[in-house]
């Protein structure tokens, strides 16, 4: 009898103790989906490491045409941003693959890729109908610098003579070119330098993230591409954009300082809340320690006239094509000149003076 009142026991305790440890399995299980759910995009504290938008979520099956209300814009002035499209002359290729080309490629072809003087999509396979350069290389991220490699000696054997500067982005970037070209004015292309987000590790000169973009000079390009015919330069690593920082070195070719008048950064590692949120990105993470300038978060990370956004999904690329090209507050004559004088008391005394001309004017006019 005492031995089937313990066996009983013994039943129930360890039936208890099952319910139990299942009870807490599942309330573990809930409070991990939770915590993954509010975490921030970044995931890995490895500059070089894969990132999570690099996943299918959040990624739109179809493009937007987000030029079919233009008529809106029909009396912006545009003859800066026009004058420069035809002095500072762009291409841009985009490093793509054929997985991509639905899912991210023809969100950019759709949005700033329009903008430049010349885009060209690098795959490591032809498509004739997208279309892209197929430079005959495998998928992956050990094999992004031979793409970046033989991307940059297609584009130097077929259109050198055809831009000034050469853009390299990823088909998660987004780049505002009309700040670019602003950026670029104030350089010759026959100078050996090279712009983008400057990190600092393992390179004397810095070198530039290969997620924010960087752009060449025409004699960056020139240089680079000999340096691999004469072997100063090799595939020394699958890293991109450390291998190529440390054969611009090694060609005496400068790491530009991309930041703005104010000293701002104009090229950027992350989609723009990374950076504007206070406290988003924790200290522990690489990219504090990365940044060749110190780095500043809130309001004052960003330029105005920001250049580049990393890890853009589908979605953010066409809410900054919104945000940037099509939102306007009312009331409103944009007049940020970065390169006015340094008296912002003056600038705007003269700026709304010029304000109030054209509005007599086209008061008088109507």
């Amino acid at each position: 009898m005492a031995s089937s009142k313990s066996l009983m026991n013994l039943l129930t305790f360890t039936f208890g103790s099952a319910i139990g440890f299942f009870v807490c399995y599942l309330l573990f299980s809930i409070i991990l989906e939770e915590q993954i759910k509010i975490q921030p995009h970044i995931l890995h504290n490895d500059p070089h490491g894969q990132h999570s938008a690099d996943t299918d979520n959040n990624q739109l099956q179809g493009q937007m045409n987000f030029n079919a209300d233009s008529g809106q814009h029909k009396d912006e002035n545009k003859n800066i941003a026009e004058g420069l499209y035809q002095k500072v002359k762009i291409l841009c290729w985009v490093m793509t693959g054929p997985q991509n080309l639905e899912k991210k490629a023809k969100h950019v072809k759709a949005t700033w890729a329009q903008r430049c003087n010349k885009i060209l999509f690098m795959s490591s396979e032809e498509n004739k109908d997208f279309p892209t350069v197929g430079l005959e290389t495998k998928e992956g991220r050990d094999q992004l610098y031979w793409k970046t490699i033989k991307a940059f000696q297609y584009v130097y054997d077929h259109y050198f003579d055809d831009a000034d500067w050469f853009m390299k982005a990823d088909d998660d970037t987004y780049v505002i070119l009309d700040n670019l070209r602003w950026l670029l004015s104030k350089y010759s292309p026959e100078q050996p330098i090279y712009f983008g987000r400057r990190f600092k590790p393992y390179v004397k000169q810095g070198y530039m993230s290969g997620g924010a973009g960087y752009v060449l000079s025409k004699e960056a390009l020139k240089r680079f591409v000999d340096a691999f015919k004469t072997n100063k330069c090799s595939h020394s690593s699958s890293i991109e954009d450390l291998a190529l920082g440390k054969c611009m070195e090694i060609i005496n070719v400068e790491a530009g300082d991309s930041r703005d008048t104010s000293g701002r950064e104009t090229f950027h590692p992350f989609v723009p809340e990374h950076h504007l949120i206070i406290g988003y990105l924790p200290k522990t993470f690489w990219y504090w320690n990365y940044n060749y300038y110190p780095a500043v978060e809130g309001p004052g990370c960003c330029s105005d006239l920001a250049v580049s956004f990393h890890y853009v999904d589908s979605v953010t690329m066409y809410h900054l094509e919104y945000l940037i090209y099509h939102l306007r507050p009312y009331g409103y004559l944009y007049r940020y000149n970065p390169d006015s004088a340094k008296n912002p008391e003056e600038q705007s005394k003269n700026e709304a003076e010029e304000d109030n001309q054209k509005l007599k004017q086209k008061t008088s006019e109507n």
